[in-house]
C-alpha cells in the first residue's frame, strides 16, 4: 500500500516527528504531538525519487487531462517541479499572495487561462493555504483539476473545506496510516496511542 510506504519512507528519514509527551506548537497554536516538515525528503534521493513517481502516477490516475502542475509556495514548489519534470508537463508555482515589489507577480512561471492546473502540496492541514492558491489560479482564469499532496493529518475541518471550494483532493498517506507504521516500526509505544488518538479527534484543545 501506498500509504505505508509513504508513511514509512517518513518516520525513517525523520520528516515527520511523534512526541506526545513533549509537544509541538503550530503557527494557529495548537498544540501537537507530530511535525510533519516533508521537505526532509528532499535530501534523500531514494525518498525523493519514490514520492515524485507516486505523486506522478497519482495525477495520471485521478487527473489526466491535466495541462500543467503548479507548485505551492514555499514546500509544494520542489515537489512539483519534480514531478512536473516526470510527467513532461509545463511547471509554475504560486504564491501566498503577489510580491511587493518588481512585477508583483502571485503566479511565477508562464501560465496561460484557461489551461487545466493539477496543484501539488506537501502538507494538508485544514487546508486554508493551500485553497488560497487555488483561488488564485482561478482568478487567472485556470481550469483547477484537482491537488495532489503527500500527507494529509485527514482533519474533517479540511474534508469540508476541500468539498465546499470544489476540489478534488488526493493525497499520498494520511496520520491513520502513520500512526499503524509507527507501531510496526516501534516508533510509538501502546500507551502513546490513546493520546495521538486524542489529537486526531480534537486537536483545537488536545494537551489544554
Amino acid at each position: 500500500m501506498i500509504n505505508s510506504q509513504i508513511a514509512r519512507h517518513l518516520l525513517e528519514v525523520k520528516a515527520v516527528k511523534l512526541r506526545p509527551e513533549e509537544p509541538f506548537t503550530w503557527s494557529s497554536g495548537w498544540l501537537s504531538p507530530i511535525y510533519c516538515d516533508n521537505r526532509v525528503t528532499l535530501s534523500y534521493p531514494e525518498v525523493r525519487t519514490f514520492i515524485k513517481n507516486a505523486l506522478a502516477d497519482a495525477i495520471r490516475q485521478n487527473f489526466p487531462a491535466a495541462d500543467i502542475i503548479a507548485g505551492v509556495a514555499t514546500a509544494g514548489i520542489a515537489q512539483g517541479a519534480l514531478v512536473a519534470d516526470v510527467l513532461n508537463l509545463p511547471y509554475c508555482y504560486v504564491r501566498p499572495e503577489p510580491k511587493k515589489h518588481g512585477m508583483g507577480n502571485q503566479i511565477e512561471g508562464r501560465f496561460e487561462a484557461g489551461q487545466r492546473v493539477v496543484v501539488i502540496e506537501d502538507l494538508i492541514s485544514t487546508g486554508g493555504s493551500s485553497l488560497k492558491v487555488v483561488e488564485a489560479l482561478r482568478q487567472a482564469g485556470a481550469d483547477v483539476l484537482g491537488m495532489a499532496a503527500i500527507f494529509t493529518y485527514g482533519f474533517p475541518l479540511a474534508d469540508e473545506n476541500f468539498r465546499n471550494a470544489n476540489v478534488p483532493l488526493v493525497c499520498l498517506s494520511d496520520y491513520s496510516a502513520l500512526i499503524e507504521e509507527a507501531q510496526r516500526m516501534d516508533y510509538v509505544q501502546a500507551e502513546q496511542l490513546s493520546s495521538l488518538g486524542a489529537w486526531r479527534e480534537d486537536p483545537g484543545s488536545w494537551g489544554r
